[in-house]
């Protein structure tokens, strides 16, 4: 696994240890960021259910302003700090350890503003799309700027949904056995 472009183009990063955590593939964070990259510069990035840290590292690679990072496991969390290390990162970024939920509850209670917000939970924890969509398409509306983008990688033989409160899927990208799933702000009618 390697930063795909940017000031750390080529760096490898690690993963953490075990088969907990399914890293995205280098080509297919590859192809993310092509479809996303001009709203990288500049942009504040959230990166849920993050393991590695390999697609907020990417994003901080792409010179993106601040990312966030949403990770529960010790394994993954002990990964993402040595990667942040291993490439001198030591700032422009904050990593909460207590996970997904918690970070999304933070960052609307201060009324922080994002760009991109990336999920990839567990391709089991169906639970967990479904509860972090419903949290962005309802009462994290707040936190999206406009025209920001949240972009959730999934099996690709798995529909995720079209509607998701104020949340409309935009576009379906798949790749192999994954997908990424993008959605916006539906316009008000």
């Amino acid at each position: 696994m390697r930063v795909i472009a940017g000031r750390f183009r080529s760096r490898p990063l690690s993963a953490p240890k075990g088969m907990k955590t399914r890293p995205t593939s280098d080509r297919l964070r590859e192809t993310l960021f092509n479809v996303i990259a001009a709203r990288i510069e500049g942009a504040r990035f959230v990166d849920l259910y993050a393991g590695s840290g390999a697609v907020g590292i990417e994003a901080i690679s792409r010179n993106a302003e601040f990312v966030w990072f949403a990770e529960r496991a010790p394994e993954a969390v002990k990964a993402i700090r040595e990667n942040l290390a291993a490439l001198k990162i030591s700032g422009g970024y904050v990593l909460e350890g207590r996970g997904a939920a918690v970070l999304l509850e933070e960052l609307a209670r201060r009324g922080e503003s994002v760009n991109v917000i990336f999920l990839d939970p567990p391709y089991e924890a169906e639970e967990e799309y479904t509860r972090t969509l419903e949290f962005l398409g309802t009462r994290g509306l707040g936190l999206l700027v406009d025209d920001a983008r949240v972009i959730a990688e999934h099996r690709s033989k798995v529909e995720l949904p079209e509607n998701v409160g104020g949340l409309e899927r935009v576009r379906v990208l798949k790749q192999g056995d994954a997908a990424l799933s993008f959605y916006a702000v539906r316009p008000e009618d």
